[in-house]
């Protein structure tokens, strides 16, 4: 009997001590299973408005910083741009014509003094000054319509992932309106969920070991790059009737709130592919 009793409490003092080791190096290295893989989404957006004649790219491609990615329609801004050749030319003849009876009426009165009223070559100098400011608006409306015949081509601002790809030729396209989601490949990092006490002692550069659900036998070491420093509350917001928003809580269970973290991995084997919203644990080695 007491050879039973002494073999039980032998066992119940193991498990004692295994349970206390695995607390204890889950309150010295905090550990959560809430993580998430994210990145920078650069969404291309058109600077001019036009139909897209040309698509580059397919659904779930990569491209490479500088790629074009899809074409608008030119003709017009072709048309205005030519347009404005024209007006620059007109604007430096009126010029050169203003010059010239300027300094015509210059000569005139440097040979005979007083021939020229001095009201009158007030009005040739301001209309030499009114001429060139007309040039230099021509030349800029040229530069205009040559930036706006250049946006008729879009480029990856960025190297990256074309995702959820609905652009299609014949579209039209608004300018200022985003029209292609760009999935900034050398932005990955992983964002975890921690409770506000277990991030006690937890510093800025700190090792973490992050482990993807896709792929569980594979262990990526990291470092903290951040530890956010706020998060929305979910009382007093206002409700209906202008009356703030208040959620009951049971006095004797205080929820420690989750405070997000983002780790940049050190390393990545060529293999591995991360994307944005997969699954993933965090373990923060302080």
């Amino acid at each position: 009997m007491i050879k039973r009793y002494l073999i039980t409490l032998l066992l119940f003092s193991a498990a004692g001590s295994v349970v206390y080791g695995y607390y204890q190096s889950y309150s010295s290295n905090p550990w959560t299973r809430d993580g998430q893989v994210s990145a920078y989404i650069v969404s291309i957006t058109p600077r001019v408005t036009g139909q897209v004649t040309k698509v580059h790219i397919d659904d779930n491609s990569q491209v490479s910083k500088g790629d074009i990615l899809f074409e608008i329609d030119p003709s017009l801004y072709q048309a205005t741009y030519h347009k404005a050749l024209a007006s620059q030319k007109q604007a430096l003849a009126l010029l050169a014509k203003a010059k010239n009876e300027e300094q015509r009426a210059l000569n005139l009165e440097k040979r005979t003094p007083g021939a020229i009223p001095v009201l009158t070559l007030n009005n040739l100098s301001n209309a030499v000054e009114t001429s060139s400011a007309n040039v230099q608006l021509a030349k800029a409306n040229v530069e205009e319509a040559q930036l706006n015949l250049e946006y008729t081509k879009v480029y990856a601002p960025t190297n990256g992932y074309i995702t959820n790809l609905s652009l299609r030729e014949g579209s039209q396209v608004v300018a200022n309106t985003p029209v292609v989601a760009l999935i900034d490949e050398d932005s990955f990092w992983i964002e975890g969920y921690f409770k506000e006490t277990d991030l006690v002692g937890v510093d800025v550069q700190d090792t973490a070991y992050v482990t993807l659900m896709m792929h569980n036998n594979v262990q990526l070491k990291g470092h903290i790059k951040s530890i956010g420093f706020g998060i929305a509350k979910q009382d007093g917001s206002t409700g209906n009737d202008l009356l703030p928003n208040v959620n009951p809580n049971f006095q004797w269970i205080r929820l420690a709130q989750r405070i997000p973290i983002k780790v940049t991995l050190d390393e990545r084997p060529e293999d591995l592919q991360l994307r944005v919203g997969m699954t993933a644990s965090i373990k923060i080695i302080k």
